[in-house]
């Protein structure tokens, strides 16, 4: 085994991430495993789970500091809403 080729809405999922920072970070790290698999001899079982688990955790990571960006962005649009009201009275 030399390559492992993703299927799914994987790479759908990392062009929806919000920041160009956190697409490339994931984009390297899925390729990585490509990398790394060719100079491996043995125990490439292992390696493979670490790093679906680390893709995993950091999709997870991105996923709830998106989660908290929307958040904020509600809560300041919210605030900017009110003020504006006030204001118009």
């Amino acid at each position: 085994l030399t390559t492992v080729d993703l299927v799914g809405g994987i790479h759908k999922t990392v062009a929806s991430l919000h920041l160009e920072s956190w697409r490339n970070e994931m984009k390297d790290e899925i390729n990585r495993i490509n990398q790394d698999l060719p100079t491996i001899g043995g125990g490439k079982t292992a390696v493979i789970q670490q790093w679906m688990e680390s893709v995993t955790n950091r999709m997870s990571h991105f996923k709830a500091e998106h989660i908290r960006l929307l958040k904020e962005g509600t809560t300041l649009l919210e605030l900017a809403l009110w003020k504006a009201k006030i204001d118009k009275k």
